[in-house]
This record gives structure tokens, sequence and C-alpha cells, in this order.
């Protein structure tokens, strides 16, 4: 096999608790699910030991090769595995800096390209280069549903949950996590929270296939800091609340807001009458296991997907 291609799929965060520090860094409880948006990622065998990737789309090009993740997860995986390298393209339609884990998609999908590139089956040893390599790119190897705790090496798969319809309401200004988290420290030292264990409870709901109930609890403890740091988080929160969904959460560190309804057409209806200045999407939850390549000879885009 001389050439694979991958879907890498983005994320949600239903709940994002910050529960603890250790190390220096911050300890999270989340329930996170991945959402039908993927980046399309074509891997190519190198008979050296170099690897070169090419990005389309979102903006992405001007990203330069020593801060491209997906570079550096190919050069990672050369070196852990004693294999040569890739030219990888990358075509981009997940939203940048928006919380939805494009960077994360592109590490994953690198890694699980190339391990299929070059028949690497150790998926212990392919997880522990994930968590080297990003705070949820574990998660993202296998996607779908899961309770997502520690630094993000904790990942519980989570199965037969319900699919779940969003409004995606993203601003084009990013928030950064590194200043997200330290605002919430600041923040936090002036008015400490009480835990609430929210992501308990709407994990509980849901595998009930309540839903409604499961939705009341959809809470991001960064929401405060990304809307200190970014008034368009505050915006667009308020504008997805306006049309009344079950709820509404900000994923990641932001800046994008989730609104969820009952229905796919409820969120049509909210898309078609929104006039905010953001970025509209809609998205339904996805088990990227579960999807079945289609073998069709004209959409060669699909030919070996995964």
């Amino acid at each position: 096999m001389n050439t694979v291609k991958i879907k890498a799929y983005a994320k949600l965060n239903l709940t994002l608790e910050i529960v603890g520090t250790s190390g220096g860094y911050h300890l999270l409880d989340s329930l996170v699910t991945s959402i039908d948006v993927f980046d399309y990622i074509v891997l190519k065998k190198r008979k050296d030991n170099l690897s070169s990737v090419t990005m389309h789309g979102m903006g992405s090009e001007s990203i330069p090769p020593e801060k491209n993740n997906a570079l550096k997860a190919a050069e990672a995986f050369s070196k852990a595995f004693g294999v040569t390298g890739a030219n990888i393209t990358v075509y981009k339609n997940i939203p940048i800096g928006a919380g939805l884990g494009g960077s994360s998609a592109d590490i994953s999908g690198v890694l699980k390209g190339m391990a299929k590139l070059y028949n690497i089956q150790d998926e212990d040893a392919l997880a522990r280069l994930a968590d080297k390599l990003g705070s949820d790119t574990r998660f993202m190897l296998s996607g779908g549903f899961a309770r997502m705790q520690g630094r993000g090496e904790k990942v519980t798969p989570i199965h037969g949950m319900p699919k779940l319809h969003f409004l995606l309401i993203y601003p084009q200004t990013g928030v950064s996590a590194g200043a997200c988290y330290q605002k919430y420290d600041e923040l936090s030292a002036q008015n400490p929270s009480i835990p609430q264990n929210f992501t308990e409870k709407c994990l509980t709901a849901l595998r009930e296939k309540d839903v409604n109930e499961g939705g009341m609890y959809l809470m991001n403890d960064l929401y405060a800091p990304a809307k200190a740091l970014c008034g368009d988080v505050g915006q667009a929160m308020q504008e997805a609340l306006s049309f009344s969904p079950i709820n509404a959460v900000m994923t990641g560190s932001g800046s994008c807001v989730a609104a969820l309804f009952e229905t796919p057409e409820l969120c049509e209806w909210a898309k078609s009458r929104y006039f905010g200045k953001y970025k509209t999407m809609v998205v339904k939850t996805v088990e990227p296991s579960l999807i079945k390549t289609l073998k069709n000879p004209f959409a060669l885009s699909l030919d070996g997907e995964e």
C-alpha cells in the first residue's frame, strides 16, 4: 500500500469541567463527541525518512512548517516506529481556532494514516505517541462518544448514545488555549467554583436517551475566561440562545458555540434565520468506527477513506 486516505473528524466538548491540577497541568472531566465535519488527509509513502505536508482550505496554507502539527506527527511517527516518511496533503474543513479539535484531528489522522501505510498495529504505542502530541489526540484516534479525563490521556469510550443535532456559530477570531487557562486561574482565584458533576449528570441522562435532560447539563468551565478574552464568544452564545435551543455550550477553549436542538430540521430553521456576522454550520454526532467505506469508482475522494 503506497497511498492512504483518512477522514479526521472534529469534536465537540458537551461538558468541560476543570477538576484540579497536577504537575502544572489542568485536569479535566469532559464528555466529548465526534461530529460529521472532517479534514480529509491523503498520505503517500516515501523512500527516505523525510515528510512533507501541504495544506488546503480554511486559511491553513499560511501555517509555517515548523508550527504544523500534522508534520510534527509524521516526523514523530517515523522516529518512534523506525519507518520512512510520507508526503501528506490535508484538505481542511474544520474551522481553525474554534475549539473543534482541528489540530488534534490532523495529528490523529496522520498517526492513523501512517500506521495503515506502514502496517503498524501496536495500538497502545500509537496512543502513547498521541498523548505526547496533543491533549485530546488519544480520543480522536477512535472518536465517537467518550468521557475524557486527566490531561486527556484517560479516555473511556461510550456506546449506544443518542444522535445529537447542533447549530454551530463560530467567530473567525480564535482564543489561545494557554491564555484561556491562565485567565481561568485568575478568575477562579477571585471566585472559587463548587464542583457540580455536570459531566456525570449529562452522561447519565444521555445514556437513558433523554436528550432534553442531558442538554440541560451542557457546560464549559472555560467559557467565562474565553468570553473575557474574546467578546465574540459571548456574542455568539447570546445569538445561539436567541433561537431557544435545548441549551448551548462553547467547545474547547472557544470560540465556537454549539446550540443543541431536538431535530436537524430545527437546526436548519435556526441557521436560515441567523443574520449575524459569524459563520454557521449544522452538524450531528457520529461514530467514525461505524461509518462504512464507500466503494465508488466515481467518488475518488472516498476511495480508501476511514
